[in-house]
């Protein structure tokens, strides 16, 4: 059984710093682009960042680029997000979700993507 399970979210000031981790288990995770999606109410889901396991190729979204940090660890089956200088439009549920594909043009299309968390709260207050 695939499971991604996410954690790290909460509440934080504006310019503070959070870390997530997806923790994956029940298949192989190698050769799969991970990728981390944040949606609200009232926005449509939206890619993040995302890494391609087998050679750690990365994708951010441009309203994270420079603030957030992506990477991974094999050894552990675990990717994380790093996010810091975050901002009140940040604030979102945040999840993990794994594919099998390499990434590339396709990293933000949250269809590629075979497996999802349940998700984790990022809240920040201004």
């Amino acid at each position: 059984q695939v499971q991604l399970v996410e954690s790290g979210g909460g509440s934080v000031q504006a310019g503070g710093s959070l870390r997530l981790s997806c923790a994956a288990s029940g298949y192989t995770f190698s050769s799969n682009c991970m990728g981390w999606f944040r949606q609200t109410p009232e926005n449509e889901r939206e890619g993040v960042a995302a890494i391609y396991t087998d050679d750690g190729s990365t994708y951010y979204a441009d309203s994270v680029k420079g603030r957030f940090t992506i990477s991974q660890d094999n050894a552990k089956n675990t990717v994380y997000l790093q996010m810091n200088s975050l901002k009140p439009e940040d604030t979102a549920m945040y999840y993990c979700a794994a594919g099998e594909f390499d990434g590339g043009s396709w990293w933000a299309s949250d269809y590629e993507y075979n497996y999802w968390g349940q998700g984790t709260q990022v809240t920040v207050s201004s």
